[in-house]
């Protein structure tokens, strides 16, 4: 992996912006971090929910690319997230693939906040593809691109 994709093993520019970082992507499981900054509050000054849930979708898109023998990438299916309280912090989501067929992967994961509480939970399944060229041109469709 390299560090200058913020730790992630591909570089996903999104993420970037975020500030995300990840912290393992093997053996089915997918971990990140993230320091909330302002950029990512709501008006109460807590993580937006939008912010969780895409820590929720990287950590168990990692964890779905890291389970697949044939090194593809992943794209989201359906993701559930239900919020427990409010995100404040420094923010983990850690993932794990619970199962996974030839083309879908089952992941479940959580975050939590700097005193190790529950944030919030999250099911999603991840259907499997093979990792398609960058686009000549940003002016090309990107329909293509995949979560992890």
């Amino acid at each position: 992996m390299s560090a200058d994709n913020n730790g992630f093993p591909i570089d996903i520019p999104f993420l970037k912006l975020l500030g995300m970082r990840c912290l393992k992507a093997e053996g089915g499981e997918g971990i990140v971090e993230l320091a909330l900054e302002a950029k990512h509050m709501n008006s109460w000054e807590m993580a937006h929910g939008g912010v969780t849930m895409t820590m929720l979708d990287v950590a168990m898109a990692m964890a779905g690319r890291s389970a697949d023998v044939h090194g593809r990438g992943v794209v989201t299916i359906e993701m559930k997230t239900a919020f427990m309280q409010p995100g404040r912090g420094t923010l983990k989501a850690s993932a794990r693939c619970v199962h996974q067929s030839t083309t879908m992967a089952f992941c479940e994961g959580e975050v939590t906040d700097d005193d190790g509480k529950l944030v919030a939970r999250g099911s999603g399944t991840f259907k499997f593809v093979k990792r398609m060229p960058p686009p000549r041109s940003p002016e090309l469709d990107t329909s293509a691109g995949a979560d992890g």
